[in-house]
């Protein structure tokens, strides 16, 4: 069967090679938040040659199971939460994102590494929503942790204790709002104490709010 969609399998008659590899980048995206590299799926293969890698690669672009972006970067075309719980229920696309730019729209082309089911449930009709892969300890006594996905509502305003995400240094962040008369503060919500309050401007915009958390994806 295959990894994520009998209907995949059916009409582009994956090999046992491409099935392989498919689970490799499946299990690879949801613990980095990102597509391996050639040589990072090489690794994982245990492949000699980044060629070998290269070709499996060129094969699932070819049966348009991932594309290949104008960076060249790869994207998932199709990724689905294959349980059983949920295989009864609607569900919508939700673009997971990579590293996001400064500069760059939040859901640009150049940020998404797939795209995946969510169901309608947490994803409601008429709003816009991206996933992000959690990363640290943060925000741990939020129940957001090391690898979780988290789905975030696009938008740009936001109440005081709203988890919201925000573009720092080149990358996003997850904190809980707090807006004063001078300034925002982003605070962490973590026992690791190392994490310090992020004083911002007032013309601070936020980008997304917290909806939901998705534990860290794992089939062992």
């Amino acid at each position: 069967m295959c990894i994520h969609s009998v209907y995949l399998c059916m009409q582009n008659l994956i090999s046992n090679k491409e099935l392989a590899a498919l689970k490799v980048i499946r299990d690879f995206l949801m613990k980095n938040g990102r597509m391996p590299s050639v040589r990072e799926l090489m690794k994982e293969m245990d492949y000699k040659s980044p060629r070998s890698a290269a070709v499996i690669l060129q094969n699932l672009i070819d049966k348009n199971i991932l594309n290949k972006k104008e960076d060249g970067s790869i994207q998932f075309i199709q990724y689905e939460f294959d349980r059983e719980e949920t295989a009864s229920e609607q569900t919508v696309k939700i673009p997971l994102l990579g590293t996001i730019a400064c500069g760059l729209p939040i859901l640009a082309e150049e940020n998404i590494e797939a795209m995946i089911a969510v169901s309608t449930k947490l994803a409601k009709s008429g709003n816009k929503y991206f996933l992000l892969q959690a990363k640290g300890d943060s925000m741990n006594e939020k129940g957001i942790n090391d690898g979780d996905l988290v789905l975030v509502k696009q938008q740009s305003s936001a109440e005081n204790g709203d988890l919201v995400v925000a573009l720092i240094d080149d990358e996003a962040t997850i904190k809980e709002l707090r807006v004063n008369d001078d300034n925002v503060l982003l605070l962490p919500r973590s026992s690791n104490k190392k994490h310090t309050p992020i004083i911002l401007s007032r013309d601070f915009i936020v980008q997304g709010v917290v909806e939901s958390t998705i534990p860290m994806f794992n089939d062992q």
